[in-house]
Formats: structure tokens, sequence, C-alpha cells
């Protein structure tokens, strides 16, 4: 349903923001898109929460695993990977550091973006990309963390919401996060942002009439003489971005 607020959108991507502003201008305040000095108005993405949770991995027998000889049969590992860790997204390798085995657990979280959903105004105007976005910061935060060991460090990629694995060629770094200490909680923390991966969310952003995902992930590694990981973390991330109406 459209906003009373708003009158018919006009075409093309400078019109489309124009039409936004101008009609909230006259309607007034109220709709919440744009700012009070009607510069430019909000893409805030909706805080994402991801939650690392070791009892859904299966893991049996690590230790027993993690120190099996594999110096002469290196291919062992990856076959006891499999009852090492039953329901995780596992693969075992033998170490040429010790000739035990070790155990690598893929770490893959993902939520799903629908700008048009999050920012109903968006619905109000036609699909031509938006003009002028910014990525004003992209923060993460711990709100809860059992986990008995520390993480590892984090990546957060944008890819189109077909896809949602790390791993996968369309998925685009976009910055990373720094390894969270063992039972310790964080408020809002900065992501380590590249410019590439700036100019990737941007991208998707722009086009704010197709979805897209934003992945957390991470390569956790159990070694010989390694605590066994449990417990779990919730965090979440937040993204505030706006587009410049003004253009």
């Amino acid at each position: 349903m459209r906003s009373p607020c708003l009158r018919d959108p006009l075409r093309g991507r400078a019109a489309a923001a124009l039409a936004v502003v101008g009609a909230l201008w006259l309607g007034g305040a109220g709709c919440g898109l744009v700012s009070s000095d009607i510069d430019d108005f909000d893409l805030s993405i909706e805080e994402k929460s991801f939650t690392i949770d070791t009892s859904q991995w299966g893991l049996t027998d690590v230790d027993t695993f993690v120190n099996t000889d594999c110096s002469a049969t290196p291919g062992v590992c990856a076959t006891a990977a499999q009852q090492a860790c039953t329901d995780g997204n596992c693969f075992g390798s033998c170490s040429t550091t010790t000739n035990t085995c070790e155990l690598h657990v893929v770490v893959a979280l993902w939520d799903m973006v629908v700008l048009t959903e999050e920012q109903p105004e968006l619905q109000t105007i036609d699909d031509s990309p938006l003009v002028g976005v910014t990525i004003d910061t992209i923060e993460y935060a711990v709100a809860e963390n059992s986990l008995n060991v520390a993480t590892p460090p984090f990546t957060l990629y944008v890819s189109p919401s077909t896809i949602m694995s790390p791993g996968d060629p369309e998925a685009e770094a976009v910055g990373t996060i720094a390894p969270v200490d063992a039972r310790t909680l964080l408020p809002l923390t900065p992501v380590d942002i590249t410019d590439a991966g700036r100019a990737s969310l941007t991208d998707y952003m722009t086009n704010f009439s197709t979805p897209f995902n934003i992945i957390v992930g991470a390569d956790l590694y159990i070694r010989q003489g390694d605590t066994v990981p449990q417990g779990r973390m919730s965090a979440k991330v937040k993204v505030a971005a706006h587009a410049d109406a003004s253009l």
C-alpha cells in the first residue's frame, strides 16, 4: 500500500530520490525516511543476528581424533573426521608438523537483506538504482558468549540471495571481525572494512529492489593439544547507510 505521504514516483535514478524527498517534505517528517535536513535518507539494514552453537556440530571423541597418528596413512584423517564431527561442516587433514590429524570446522552463517521490506518507503519509487549511496558504519556486538575458546577471525561477506557459502566465488569479502576471547561480551565495535568490500556492499544497496545475503564465515581448527570447543556465541551485525537525496 502506497504511503499517504508520497506522490506518484518519477522516473530515473535522480528523479526517484528527489521524488521521495519532495513528497516527504510536503507531507511532513512523519514518514521517517528522510532526515530533518532532507539532505539524505536512511538505508540502514536491520540488525542481523548470528549464532555459533558447538552443540550443532556433533563433536565426538575429538581428542582421540587429533591424537591419531597419520604419518603412514594421511588419508585416514579425512575419513575419521566424519565420525569426529557428525553434524558440522568439517574436514580432516594430516598435520605436517605433528603427523596427527587436525579438524577443520567451517563456520558459515547467513541472513537475507530485503531493503524494500526493511525500508518500506522504497516500495513507492521505481526500481531504478539509487544514487549517492554511502555505507556509514558496519558494526558488530557480542551479546552472549559461553564459548570456552577464543574464536578465529571472522570475515563478513555480501552475496546474491542464492549464495549462502563464504567459499562461493560470488561471495565478496566486505571486512574482518577480530577474534573474540572466550566468554567475552563486546559492545558495538567497528568491522574492519576494505575499500573493495565497501564498494561491493554499496553496489548491492544501490540496486535496492534486489535481495542479497550477508554472510559471516570463519575457519576453526582443532589440533593436538587444543581445547575442544564447547558453548555458544550470539552476535549481531549492524549496517548504517544513507543515500544522498540531493543528487
